[in-house]
C-alpha cells in the first residue's frame, strides 16, 4: 500500500508538476525569442514592410475607437 502511494506521488510529480514547469519554460523562451526579434526589427532604419502595415492597422483601429468614444 505504501509503495503504491509513493509511486503515485512520484508519478504525479514527474508527470504533472515537472511537466507543466518544463512546458512553461519552453513557452517562455519562445515568447522571449519572438519579443527580442520584434524589438530588433523595430530598431532597424528602414522599418520592415510587415511592421509598417501592422502599425498602420493599429493606428487606424485606434482612430476608429476614438471616434466611437466621441
Amino acid at each position: 500500500m505504501t509503495t503504491t502511494l509513493w509511486s503515485a506521488a512520484i508519478g504525479c510529480f514527474l508527470g504533472f508538476l515537472f511537466g507543466v514547469g518544463c512546458s512553461l519554460a519552453v513557452m517562455y523562451s519562445i515568447y522571449m525569442g519572438g519579443y527580442r526579434a520584434a524589438v530588433k526589427d523595430s530598431q532597424t532604419t528602414p522599418a520592415p514592410e510587415r511592421l509598417t502595415r501592422a502599425l498602420a492597422k493599429l493606428r487606424s483601429a485606434e482612430r476608429a475607437a476614438a471616434a466611437m468614444d466621441r
